[in-house]
């Protein structure tokens, strides 16, 4: 599976490593940046890539990363057709793909431990969307609003 991941100076250590844990896990991960510490950099550079590459490719998912990890979510929300899901724990990222099919995963650079990140990403990985008839209504009716712009 290809996971894109971008992360901006707030998560630039948590990103570099989750990019070699999920390389040794087999992941093809393509990294948006950022690929260098700077502590003036902006996370709306790195992530809006980040997320128009998950939705250009349906089979894949990505990762988005900053300090809380709320504007990251926001920015990647921006892009039509993409869903993420902020998450501080693994059933929180088990339910965001479960229930809600989300395509990228957000995640705060300093609110957890490199461990803890790595479990919740995994979790998000590897939990297929369950298909559930209430929660495909919810997202097409999502879908909908963002095609038209109406309720």
């Amino acid at each position: 599976m290809r996971v894109h991941i971008a992360a901006d100076h707030a998560a630039y250590d948590l990103k570099e490593f989750l990019v070699t844990e999920l390389k040794g896990d087999g992941y093809e991960v393509v990294d948006h940046g950022a690929h260098s510490y700077d502590a003036s950099d902006d996370y709306p550079t790195f992530i809006l890539p980040c997320a128009e590459a998950v939705a250009a490719e349906p089979d894949s998912l990505g990762i988005v990363l900053g300090g809380s990890g709320n504007g990251e979510q926001i920015a990647a929300n921006k892009v039509k057709g993409v869903r993420a899901g902020l998450v501080y724990n693994t059933t929180m990222a088990r339910l965001a793909r479960e229930h809600n099919d989300a395509r990228i995963v957000s995640l705060g650079g300093r609110m957890q431990s490199l461990s803890d990140a790595l479990a919740m990403v995994r979790v998000f990985l590897e939990t297929p969307f369950s298909n559930d008839p209430r929660h495909v209504r919810r997202i097409a009716m999502l879908d909908e609003y963002e095609q038209a712009h109406t309720r």
